[in-house]
């Protein structure tokens, strides 16, 4: 997987005065795709584990606009790391064929998702088992 297909942190300028911040987030230029997809989380108790899963086709980034949240990530070849999501104008990319865990969100919590792709049931791996055979040619 090459440098720029790794996930990793990423910040978004923001311009403010007195009045407040104003961060924006271009497809095709902040981040590295077209944009066809937003959603977001909350409401999410601190115990709460969401995502469980990698996606075939879907490119993400992951942008607490309130609270905080973390973001564990898997490769699936020992590689695992944990983002903390807790400024409003840093997010983090997640290429494809990556293992995401969101979990530790705060009562304030908002954790927006911008996705490379319409939503497809069928892309979602949602067994960690069966996406370790994947990523070894096992499946």
């Amino acid at each position: 997987m090459s440098e720029s297909n790794m996930p990793r942190m990423m910040e978004f300028s923001e311009k403010g005065d007195e009045r407040g911040y104003l961060v924006i987030v271009e497809g095709m230029q902040d981040i590295p795709f077209e944009i066809k997809r937003i959603f977001y989380i909350y409401g999410s108790d601190k115990d709460v584990v969401r995502g469980n899963h990698a996606n075939r086709e879907s490119e993400f980034v992951l942008i607490n606009v309130a609270g905080t949240s973390k973001v564990k990530v898997m490769d699936g070849r020992g590689n695992e790391t944990i983002y903390s999501l807790d400024r409003p104008h840093t997010g983090i990319y997640l290429p494809k064929m990556i293992w995401k865990e969101m979990y530790d969100f705060s009562e304030d919590s908002v954790l927006l998702c911008l996705a490379s792709t319409h939503y497809d049931a069928e892309e979602y791996i949602r067994d960690y088992d069966t996406f370790l055979k994947i990523i070894h040619g096992e499946a």
